[in-house]
């Protein structure tokens, strides 16, 4: 008998974790019904966590915009905005609205794109909706699952119903797991900023309805303090650096690396080669946080940053902060923090967005663990 128990025992232990893999953890008890097929997964399923019904954060699929200049009324100064553009359109995505939807379904020109965001790891992605595979291209729409995994939103697409991580844009269950989105460059600006750089620029606007979400407000009170601890996120968080720190991650040539915001707002011009990578950071101080105050027009400064490569055509240029102004050292040329030189011999010249994302310390460790941190150089 005892025999007989312990090679059942050592059976249950050989199955269990398979049985663990194929189970959801639903914390709620939602009720959903799906038809995607989760034999085909790229991660364990038992790192989902169900939280709410697929969709009741509802995406914007029906993006409307106005000119920036004439919403000076419905946003303030120093609110930060997603920023894409292409030639002469640039469109900008309050992350006031993105708080509520997450996600907007929308084209730049000709082509889909999906703005996304989880106000949980501060992530804002731009993907591609446009996915290319042996069997030709087909366009996505993104909802929310409802589900989280590692605290970062899991998106879905209408079309296969396959879920996506949205940290990563891989696809991690069902038809197209393994398969990743591309991302586009983006930037985060204040609203002050974008109309500065951008004064043709537009921005999406929202009706406000007395049934509808609080824009401007923050369900998440001082959820980015550096003494928070991070919610639904279940793993061993990082020592490195506070969970709630703003960083800075860029990727060249497979090799990750991030730039805590604590050296970027004493540095303020970083010029640095990740992976070999020729690249340049500024920083500029007077974006407030949206994840501090209930109001967010009372939230305390946080700075942004964006990263571009450091050329103007073929010329290559170093530049320094100096006077509360971006310069190049070649030429002594002004450029504000879009990129686009403002004053100077290179009046008019734009340098090149390279992809980059501002996330919280504890995703990009639970993400990228081996990523390297940037020392400064002394």
């Amino acid at each position: 008998m005892i025999k007989i128990k312990f090679f059942l025992l050592l059976l249950l232990l050989a199955i269990l974790p398979r049985l663990t893999e194929g189970q959801m953890i639903n914390m709620r008890n939602v009720e959903q019904s799906w038809k995607t097929d989760t034999a085909f997964h790229t991660v364990p399923l038992n790192e989902f966590r169900i939280l709410l019904k697929r969709d009741a954060i509802r995406p914007v699929d029906t993006p409307r915009f106005v000119p920036a200049k004439k919403a000076v009324e419905t946003y303030f100064e120093n609110e930060p905005v997603c920023v894409i553009f292409a030639g002469k359109e640039a469109r900008a995505y309050p992350l006031t609205i993105l708080m509520f939807h997450e996600i907007v379904n929308d084209r730049l020109g000709k082509d889909p794109v999906s703005v996304t965001w989880c106000p949980l790891c501060n992530s804002v992605r731009v993907f591609d909706r446009t996915i290319r595979t042996d069997n030709g291209a087909e366009v996505l729409d993104f909802g929310t699952t409802g589900m989280l995994r590692k605290s970062n939103l899991v998106m879905w697409d209408r079309q296969s119903e396959t879920w996506w991580q949205q940290f990563t844009g891989m696809g991690v269950a069902g038809k197209y797991a393994g398969v990743e989105l591309h991302v586009l460059p983006s930037m985060i600006l204040s609203f002050a900023d974008y109309r500065t750089c951008f004064p043709e620029g537009k921005i999406l606007v929202m009706e406000k309805k007395k049934q509808g979400p609080p824009y401007g407000m923050n369900p998440y009170v001082k959820y980015d303090s550096l003494d928070r601890k991070p919610r639904l996120f279940f793993g061993q968080a990082d020592t490195r650096l506070p969970p709630m720190e703003r960083v800075v991650h860029v990727s060249a040539n497979d090799q990750d690396q991030i730039y805590p915001y604590p050296v970027l707002r004493e540095k303020r011009v970083i010029m640095d080669d990740p992976g070999g990578k020729e690249i340049v950071l500024f920083y500029k101080p007077g974006m407030q946080s949206v994840l501090d105050e209930r109001d967010i027009k009372k939230g305390r400064e946080i700075g942004n940053a964006v990263v571009f490569l450091p050329y103007a055509g073929n010329k290559k240029l170093t530049f320094t902060w100096r006077d509360g102004k971006f310069l190049d050292n070649e030429t002594g040329s002004e450029w504000c923090i879009s990129g686009k030189c403002i004053k100077g011999k290179l009046k008019g010249k734009q340098l090149s967005p390279y992809p980059y994302t501002i996330d919280f310390a504890f995703a990009i460790f639970a993400f990228y663990r081996e990523i390297k941190i940037y020392q400064a150089k002394k």
